[in-house]
């Protein structure tokens, strides 16, 4: 960023000399942290970011472009509210943020509160990247619902000048299937939305260009690694995980800490929109979007610039590899086979190991872990991407994987962000849910009269492996003997809806608790003892005797009563 606004100033400065001393100035004013001048601007001795800062390397908006335009020198300063005595500022229009865009903040900052109160996030963290990401939606251009009144987009990502990022999502957040492009006012790539996405207005739809969604994924999306945002390790490494930039960070931290000078509402649509671009406005997009803003986005990155922070007067050398840029191909780390019963979690993880083409290991790179196919399984915390970045060995573990209901085969994809090269497939089974065991909650007598019903009806309980086996597929069926699993014609028998005899029930599922409850049992007129046998998904058997007794004989005559003796 200081390369563009010192070309800026350079273009439109009397002298090469007031040039300099502007960049000098914003060098000195923008790093993270160690001091804060009369203006409310920072200022330090380092603009190298901590281990903290770049252990995390995913960006939420891929690193696109952002606003490079820097608050006022003079910070707003609060005075009271007549009303109600809170500080409001009144000063530089700077510090107006929308009406429906700061609201939102604010609602986000509470659910977070709620949500991860370790995080300290301040909803002025959110209004400092939005600031920087869309010029706080365009100045405020939403509707009541808080959607932007024309869809935001950075530049389509297809390695010109950005990250290669080939299309996720078909394009139906950016209306682009060809590459993704950054989405809405606080600037989603589609395949990051996909599990950052939040419902931040409940209405249901997980929206990136809807500032409550955005800012509630953002603050999600900032305090997902247990970072402590009133820490400044804690607040570096969260913005640059989400732009991966010092440039970046030392602009946000700067309009973080003008509006925590003071700031005030505005109307909606009302608010100033940023001029300058880190792309400096370069490149354009060459495929622009089905659903286009109204205001083109802007696209590129920083050009490169010299130690002092000016522009190259020449054509710049090219830059060191980074060890993305070594990376020949992906290797299975030791991954074990991967099965879990529906519902549970899988044991065993999927590591990946990134290497050059000589085969040695590759630290600090980025894996993207992508769940692919007909599947309901996610990762630990409901994602189905996840981004991992290689340790000292060149190794990548995956977050644990977390089965759903669907059954069968499934795949997970590992690649390199930033690097075209050909994917590792691992291949997933989620086996259906069994019981081992089953035994009757009751040990009552199930007995009842020929041509009359039971009293109680069969209630089991299923377990595997001797914890609570739910949702299991059970079966029901009225046996002619132990040795003959026949259905039996005669005997005890159920109804089914229009009330005809059924003795064999599918479909069965065990309840949350482990238990199955079957409907009420009818006896015919065969007495004797039967047998009903209950088996489940793993091979559990339970076979429960009923006994059907003869009826009381209401017909016969009651004895005679004893006769007078005839006498002559």
């Amino acid at each position: 960023m200081s390369a563009q606004f010192g070309r800026r100033l350079a273009k439109g400065a009397a002298t090469t000399a007031v040039a300099a001393l502007a960049v000098a100035a914003l060098s000195a004013s923008q790093a993270p942290g160690v001091t804060v001048d009369d203006h409310g601007r920072q200022s330090a001795s380092d603009a190298q970011p901590t281990p903290e800062a770049t252990a995390d390397a995913g960006a939420a908006t891929g690193n696109s472009p952002y606003y490079t335009d820097l608050p006022p020198l003079n910070s707003p300063s609060p005075s009271p509210s007549p009303s109600t005595g809170t500080p409001v500022a009144q000063g530089d229009a700077e510090a107006g943020i929308p009406a429906t865009v700061l609201d939102a903040y604010k609602k986000a900052e509470q659910a977070m509160q709620e949500a991860k109160p370790g995080c300290n996030l301040p909803w002025q963290l959110l209004a400092a990247i939005g600031k920087v990401e869309s010029g706080q939606a365009r100045g405020g251009q939403v509707d009541a619902d808080g959607t932007t009144i024309t869809p935001i987009l950075g530049p389509q990502l297809d390695g010109n000048g950005f990250a290669l990022i080939k299309d996720t999502d078909g394009g139906k957040y950016d209306g682009n299937s060809s590459y993704d492009q950054a989405v809405g006012p606080m600037q989603f790539i589609p395949s990051t939305w996909a599990w950052a996405g939040r419902d931040g207005n409940g209405d249901g739809v997980k929206d990136p260009n809807n500032v409550y969604d955005a800012a509630l994924a953002a603050a999600h999306y900032l305090c997902r690694n247990n970072w402590d945002m009133s820490t400044q390790s804690g607040l570096d490494s969260a913005i640059l995980s989400y732009n991966n930039s010092q440039d970046y960070l030392n602009t946000v931290l700067s309009w973080l800490e003008y509006y925590r000078k003071g700031t005030h509402e505005i109307p909606d649509g009302t608010g100033s929109v940023p001029s300058n671009r880190s792309d400096d406005g370069q490149k354009t997009t060459s495929k622009p979007s089905t659903k286009p803003s109204k205001n083109p986005p802007s696209t590129g990155s920083p050009s490169p610039s010299t130690p002092g922070g000016s522009p190259s007067p020449s054509t710049p050398s090219s830059p060191s590899p980074t060890p993305t840029d070594t990376v020949d191909h992906l290797e299975d780390a030791g991954t074990a086979k991967l099965t879990a019963m529906a519902g549970d979690a899988f044991t065993k993880k999927i590591s990946t190991k990134a290497e050059t083409k000589a085969g040695k290991a590759v630290a600090k790179v980025r894996i993207r872990f992508t769940i692919v196919g007909d599947t309901d399984a996610t990762f630990t915390g409901g994602e189905t991407v996840a981004t991992v970045v290689t340790n000292s060995t060149g190794t990548a573990v995956a977050p644990a994987l977390q089965a759903g209901e669907k059954t069968g085969d499934f795949k997970v994809r590992a690649t390199v962000v930033g690097r075209t090269i050909t994917g590792l497939d691992y291949t997933a089974t989620v086996t259906e849910r069994v019981a081992d065991t089953l035994a009757r909650t009751s040990d009552t007598a199930l007995t009842c009269t020929a041509g009359g019903e039971f009293a109680d009806q069969v209630e089991v309980k299923a377990t595997y492996k001797s914890a609570v086996a739910d949702k299991v597929a059970a079966t029901a069926t009225l046996i002619k003997s132990a040795d003959d699993a026949t259905e039996n014609d005669k005997g005890p028998y159920f109804k089914d809806a229009d009330g005809k005899t059924v003795r064999t029930l599918t479909g069965l599922t065990t309840d949350a608790n482990g238990v199955l409850t079957l409907p009420k049992l009818y006896a015919d007129d065969t007495t004797g003892t039967f047998l009903l046998r209950i088996t489940t998904a793993g091979g559990a058997t339970l076979d429960v005797q009923l006994t059907v007794t003869a009826a009381a004989d209401s017909s016969a005559s009651p004895s005679p009563s004893p006769s007078a003796s005839a006498t002559s």
